[in-house]
C-alpha cells in the first residue's frame, strides 16, 4: 500500500490534468457497445434517420462520449487506490490526473449528460438519469454493485444495452413512448449482456478473490460461471427468435437462429477451458450476439 500511496502522491506535481489524460480517463474504446445499442433503438422505431438527424447526433454523443464516459471516470476514481497497486500507469494513480480532478470530471460529465438528455426528450432524460444512477451505484460506496457479480453485471448490461436502446428509440420518437416490442428486445439483450460481462471476469479470478470481489467465477466456480455466461447469452436470443417469429418476421428470426448456432459451437469450445478461452468467446461470439441485436431492431422497425 505504501507503493500505491507514493504513486498517488505524484498528483501534487501538477495542478491540471492534460487533455490526453482526460481522454484516457473517459476510455473511448468502451463507447462502442452503448452506441451500437443506441443505433439499434433508433432502427427499431422504423423512422427515417434524416427526419431527426440533429437530435440523433446528440443522442449518439449522449450514449458514448457522455454517459458511458461518465461511468468510466466514476469507476477509475473509486478504484484509484487499487489501480495504484495493480495499474499505476492509469491517469489517476500516475499523477497525470492530479488531486481530485478524476472526481470533478465524473461530476461535470454527469451534469452535462443530464442536460443533453433533458434537451433531447423527457424519456431520453429519464433513461439518462437511470443510467447515471446505475453508474454511480456500480462503483461508489456504499453500494458498489461491482463487488457482486450478479448485481454489477446486471447494472452494466442494463446500462450498456437496455437503456442505450431505449434512449435511441426515445430520441427518434420525441415525447412518445417506445413500442412494447422494442422495450422487450432491449430487456432481453440486457439479460444477454449479463453473460457477456461474466466473460470479462475470467481474466481476474485470483485478484478478485484477494480483493474480496464476489465475481461470478468466484461465487460459482470456473465451470459454473462459464455455464452461467453461456446460458445468459443464449436463452434471451432464443426468446428473441420466438418473439420475432410470433410477430411474422420469420426471415429475421431465422437469421438470428443461424447466429445462435455459430455461437453454440464457439461456446462448446469455450466450456472446455473457460479461463483460457473467455477472450476467444468475447472476440468472436459477442460480435455475432450484437449482430443479432441489429437484425432484431430492423425486424421491429418493420412492424412500427
Amino acid at each position: 500500500m505504501e507503493m500505491g500511496t507514493s504513486v498517488l502522491n505524484q498528483s501534487s506535481q501538477r495542478s491540471w490534468p492534460t487533455p490526453l489524460a482526460i481522454l484516457e480517463l473517459l476510455k473511448p474504446i468502451t463507447w462502442f457497445p452503448p452506441m451500437w445499442a443506441f443505433a439499434c433503438g433508433v432502427i427499431a422505431t422504423g423512422i427515417a434517420i434524416t427526419e431527426r438527424w440533429q437530435v440523433l447526433l446528440a443522442g449518439v454523443l449522449l450514449a458514448g462520449p457522455m454517459v458511458c464516459a461518465t461511468s468510466q471516470a466514476i469507476n477509475d476514481w473509486f478504484d484509484r487506490h487499487v489501480d495504484a497497486i495493480n495499474e499505476p500507469n492509469r491517469p489517476i494513480p500516475s499523477g497525470r490526473m492530479p488531486g481530485r480532478w478524476g472526481l470533478y470530471i465524473a461530476i461535470i460529465w454527469t451534469g452535462l449528460s443530464l442536460l443533453v438528455g433533458w434537451w433531447i426528450s423527457p424519456w431520453a432524460f429519464v433513461a439518462t438519469l437511470i443510467g447515471l444512477l446505475l453508474a454511480w451505484a456500480y462503483s461508489a460506496p456504499p453500494l458498489r454493485l461491482k463487488q457482486n457479480g450478479w448485481w454489477g453485471n446486471a447494472a452494466c448490461g442494463l446500462s450498456y444495452e437496455g437503456l442505450a436502446w431505449f434512449t435511441g428509440s426515445a430520441v427518434m420518437l420525441g415525447d412518445a413512448f417506445p413500442s412494447v416490442a422494442s422495450i422487450i428486445l432491449a430487456l432481453l439483450y440486457s439479460i444477454g449482456a449479463h453473460g457477456i460481462m461474466t466473460l470479462n471476469d475470467f481474466k481476474a479470478i485470483e485478484g478478485d478473490r484477494q480483493m474480496g470481489v464476489r465475481s461470478l467465477p468466484v461465487q460459482l466456480g470456473i465451470n459454473g460461471a462459464a455455464w452461467n455466461a453461456c446460458l445468459m447469452m443464449i436463452v434471451p436470443q432464443y426468446l428473441v427468435v420466438g418473439f420475432l417469429y410470433w410477430h411474422g418476421t420469420s426471415f429475421h428470426a431465422l437469421a438470428i437462429l443461424v447466429l445462435i448456432i455459430a455461437q453454440l459451437l464457439m461456446m462448446k469450445y469455450f466450456l472446455e477451458d473457460p479461463v483460457k478461452r473467455a477472450l476467444f468467446l468475447s472476440g468472436f461470439g459477442v460480435p455475432l450476439f450484437v449482430s443479432g441485436m441489429m437484425i432484431s431492431a430492423f425486424a421491429v422497425g418493420r412492424l412500427a
